[in-house]
């Protein structure tokens, strides 16, 4: 179950390290640039870029003010609104997508069968 939960994390880190270093290139940033600015050598800034340094809330911060970048874009959260055209009347509706469960029902699935063979470990430990 841990391993399931630090997978995640992993990735969601991995997402964010790379959506910080897309913003700053698009916005023309050097990592000399964001080393200044963050009181950082480069080659720290460029470790926090690359995930081998833990990214801390108040760097995270920082980081969102120096690219005047909200923190839910980083995050990348609340992005699940998407424009849909009707080609019949060319309407444009927008359609928030709540589909949270759906998408997450694997790892939902494979944290239900973690506890069900730790409870069968459990009990099999409690006949002995």
């Amino acid at each position: 179950m841990l391993k399931i939960l630090k997978s995640m994390i992993q990735d969601k880190l991995k997402k964010l390290t790379e959506k910080i270093s897309s913003v700053r290139i698009k916005k023309g940033y050097t990592l000399d640039n964001m080393a200044h600015e963050l009181d950082l050598t480069q080659a720290s800034y460029r470790k926090i870029e690359i995930g081998e340094t833990n990214l801390s809330v108040e760097r995270l911060f920082q980081i969102s003010e120096i690219l005047d970048t909200p923190l839910n874009e980083l995050l990348e959260i609340g992005n699940d609104v998407f424009q849909q055209t009707n080609n019949e009347n060319t309407s444009v509706y927008q359609q928030k997508v709540e589909n949270f469960y759906q998408e997450n029902k694997e790892v939902y699935e494979k944290l239900l069968q973690s506890k069900d063979e730790q409870i069968a470990l459990l009990k099999s430990m409690l006949k002995m």
